[in-house]
């Protein structure tokens, strides 16, 4: 690995005037809410669900980054999975505390509820998920998966800092295996239910990858983002060097491409089919301000990202990866927009309620915010026991000069090449 320190010659980061930004956050975000409710019950609960589907994005793409890296036997990695695990573990109990307005205001949110399934055959179709017990339960099997494996990818995490045994690797490695089929099945369960789901009549079979694809990017740019801050504190700067935000902007990039990719296939297989059950949802986001949002999602979800990572130095320069990782993070909120808010205003954006969805993105930030740094302050800020932790410093093990001699003689072949590393593509 590059031993070039990419923090190196930047000062740490003054992060003492900012302890104050969740509270604050919090605070703020509470009296806008009350306000809202009590102005407006659905358009706080539509506003609600939009602030709460976009952290769980971030949440749920946490999730798979510290999966992955079990899966995959990564090094590059490393720097980064500490704090993903934190992220991660959001999902239970503070998302699902958070769920609770969604779960207790689900009859004013989703039209279907007060439905009779005898007179709506679409409705009937999709007995009985499409029932109060139904979507009841289906929320609480994703909380529980959530919370099983998160919980139990920390624990052992955790468990590997004391004595680095490798049974804790097997551990991590064998929740990792169950837990990402599990992800996959709650995530679309997740994205159907609460959100796919305040069009009833709609269907998609590419739903689930669709938010999926958006949950790993906001994920990646937020860890690139939350890295270069503890590298400037000096906390994980040994694990981090050039090699790993490139790595982790070559993963936004393709994430960039892979989701632009479910987007228009999704739109491009219903258009072409030309269904009128099927296309009657773009036909809506076609009308009022929503075409100008489409066309946003086009170009600043897409094309900005594109250009802006396909240089590859950029992926490297903090002063350029930091804005277009806020920008990532606005496009993924503006792309859940654009899927939430046109049921409830279909003649286009209500910019009348935008302090609203200020208020419920403010409020669940801070709280998620505050857990967040209170689990990063309890423990180290990486594995310190990770089997690939040598590996991700770029320390190789050399071999010693008897050994070497042995071995050239018997092959035959000399070679000056490194050994090249299973995990971190190196």
């Amino acid at each position: 690995m590059s031993t070039l320190s990419h923090s190196g010659g930047l000062p740490p980061l003054d992060l003492s005037r900012w302890s104050k930004v969740p509270g604050l956050l919090i605070g703020a975000g509470v009296v806008l809410c009350l306000i809202g409710a009590l102005l407006n019950l659905k358009q706080f609960g539509y506003s609600w669900l939009l602030a709460f589907m976009f952290y769980l994005s971030l949440v749920l793409g946490s999730a798979f980054l510290v999966m992955m890296h079990h899966l995959f036997d990564a090094s590059w990695s490393v720097g980064i999975r500490r704090f993903c695990e934190h992220l991660a573990c959001l999902a239970f109990p503070w998302m699902a505390i958070l769920f609770l307005p969604i779960a207790l205001l689900a009859p004013k949110i989703y039209p279907w509820m007060s439905l009779d399934p005898a007179q709506d055959h679409d409705l009937a179709a999709k007995w009985p998920l499409f029932t109060k017990p139904g979507f009841y339960l289906a929320a609480v099997l994703c909380f529980g998966a959530w919370a099983l494996f998160t919980s139990r990818l920390r624990y052992w995490s955790l468990k590997q800092d004391e004595d680095g045994a490798a049974r804790c690797t097997y551990k991590l490695r064998f929740h990792s295996s169950w837990g990402i089929a599990a992800f996959a099945f709650t995530l679309t369960l997740a994205a159907i239910m609460w959100m796919k789901a305040l069009q009833h009549q709609w269907f998609s079979t590419m739903y689930g990858v669709y938010y999926f694809a958006g949950s790993v990017w906001v994920a990646l740019a937020t860890a690139y983002a939350i890295a270069m801050i503890l590298d400037r504190q000096g906390l994980i700067r040994d694990i981090m060097g050039a090699e790993q935000y490139y790595f982790l902007g070559s993963l936004m990039f393709a994430f960039t491409v892979f989701s632009a990719y479910i987007h228009f296939s999704q739109y491009f297989v219903i258009w072409n089919a030309n269904m009128p059950e099927e296309t009657f949802w773009y036909v809506l986001r076609e009308k009022g301000s929503w075409f100008a949002v489409g066309l946003v999602l086009i170009f600043g979800h897409f094309l900005v990202p594109f250009l802006a990572l396909l240089r590859i130095n950029v992926k490297l320069m903090f002063k350029f990866m930091l804005p277009l990782c806020a920008w990532i993070g606005l496009m993924q909120y503006v792309d859940l927009s654009f899927n939430i808010m046109p049921v409830l205003h279909p003649n286009g954006v209500a910019l009348q309620w935008v302090w609203l969805d200020a208020g419920c993105l403010a409020l669940m930030g801070g709280v998620l915010a505050k857990v967040f740094v209170r689990d990063l302050n309890r423990h180290p800020a990486y594995p310190v026991k990770d089997p690939r932790l040598a590996e991700a410093m770029g320390l190789y093990p050399e071999v010693p000069k008897a050994m070497a001699e042995e071995e050239l003689t018997q092959t035959g072949k000399l070679s000056g090449a490194q050994p090249h590393s299973r995990g971190g593509g190196r």
